[in-house]
This record gives C-alpha cells, structure tokens and sequence, in this order.
C-alpha cells in the first residue's frame, strides 16, 4: 500500500491521472492492475538510487568479522565482536584514519550520486521520488537494523510463560498443520492447573534474568566501541523536585 501511494503521489504530481497515462503509455511501464501505470522514470531512479555508506567501525566489523568467525567457528557473535572492537580500540590513530577517510569519500559520492539524480528531475518529481524513498528507507533501516544487532550479538529478547509453553509443545506436536497446532496449544495452556502454568512462570522468570545479564555485558562493550545509540534509556534518579520520568 505504501508503494500504491507513492505512485500516485506521482501521477498527482505530473497532473495526469492514471488513465491518462495508461491511454498513452509509449515508453511508460503498466502495473499489474489495470487501472495503474508507473512512469518508466520512476521506476528506474528508485532502482538506481544509492544507499549509504557504511560508518567506520561498521566497515571495519564488517571486514573483520569473517576472519573471526574462520578462526573461532564455535564462537557467539557476542563473543566475537567484543574481540573485534577491542582490536578496534587498539588500531592505531593513523589506521583508523583509513577506514574513516574511506567512510567520508564514500559520503561524498554517495551525495554526488543524489544531486545528480536530482538534477534530472522536475521538483514535483523530486517530491515524489522523496517520499517514496523515505517510505522505502524507513522499512530498510528497521531490517538493517536488525541485521546489525545480530551481528554485534545483541542478547535475545526473554520469553514469556506462554511462548516457552507453546514452543515446547510446538516441537511435541506432529502430523497437523501450524493452524491446527496453534488452536491445540491454546486450549492445552487454558487447561493447565495453576502449579503447572507455575513451572513456565518460574522459566520465564529465569530467562529474564538471563537476559538482564547478558545485556549488560552487551551495551558495556557497546559502550566501549561508542555505539551508545544501542544502549537502553535509563531512568534518571528523580530529586525532591523532579517527578518527571526520562
């Protein structure tokens, strides 16, 4: 839907409706659906558009960790990044400056590319490309994001009573489909007694505890390679006058 709308933010902006443009499509690209067409121009700057540049210490992770995981296969991720960030803490001024000298060349053709993308266009174009591509971005940047918390070895999240139960049975059960499983371990926890739901409560409560504990060894060496981004907000300590919450 989000891309519908881009496109016809775009066709509002070159003032033709989409049947217009279907009418006398030429050298534009027809959509699936009948009652929209995609400019052609559109369509190719979105895919050309340049993504950019990885940050220094991203690079430098990124190079490194292969390496790593060769020499130590058995290795977690977590394990293996707070070896890299402290050979990254211990890279000598004039070689980090490589990689950041790489970061910012990188930078400057990356809003090379963008102004010369821009100048082949009509502002209300320009408008829409933008939006679109911001929609496009937004959606990139949470994956990139997960991608890159996985690969710094950032703790799992706990689980709840509940999903420790339906994973368990989960695996008990076979020869149904996953509807048919879901429904069955719905009704099953619903039928446990309080001292058997009591079991799941206690092992959601022990992996908590577990992941207390691993995230705060994860954002000290966050903090160590100055990614503090990724550290959690804490509470300020509240004063007799301050009972605002931060």
């Amino acid at each position: 839907m989000a891309f519908l709308r881009g496109v016809w933010g775009v066709l509002s902006a070159l003032g033709r409706s989409g049947a217009e443009l279907c009418a006398g499509c030429g050298t534009r690209l027809r959509f699936p659906l009948s009652f929209i067409c995609v400019p052609r121009w559109f369509s190719s700057t979105l895919a050309s558009y340049p993504k950019k540049p990885l940050s220094s210490f991203l690079r430098f992770s990124t190079e490194q960790l292969p390496i790593f995981k060769a020499q130590n296969p058995d290795a977690k991720n977590s394990e293996l990044i707070k070896k890299i960030a402290q050979m990254w803490r211990e890279l000598p001024e004039s070689k980090k400056k490589i990689y950041e000298d790489a970061y910012k060349a990188d930078w400057q053709a990356y809003r090379d590319e963008i102004n010369r993308i821009h100048e082949q266009l009509t502002p209300s174009q320009i408008i829409s490309l933008e939006k679109e591509i911001m929609q496009k971005r937004l959606k990139r940047k949470a994956l990139i994001k997960k991608r890159e918390l996985t690969m710094l070895g950032k703790p799992k999240r706990p689980r709840s009573a509940y999903n420790i139960f339906i994973s368990e049975s989960f695996q008990e059960a076979k020869d149904i489909s996953s509807q048919a499983k879901l429904k069955t371990v719905n009704e099953n926890w619903k039928n446990l007694t309080s001292s058997q739901k009591q079991v799941y409560i206690q092992l959601a409560k022990d992996d908590k505890i577990r992941y207390d504990n691993e995230m705060k060894l994860w954002e000290a060496q966050m903090i160590e390679v100055g990614r503090n981004d990724l550290i959690r907000r804490k509470m300020k300590p509240q004063t007799k006058d301050d009972t605002t919450d931060y």
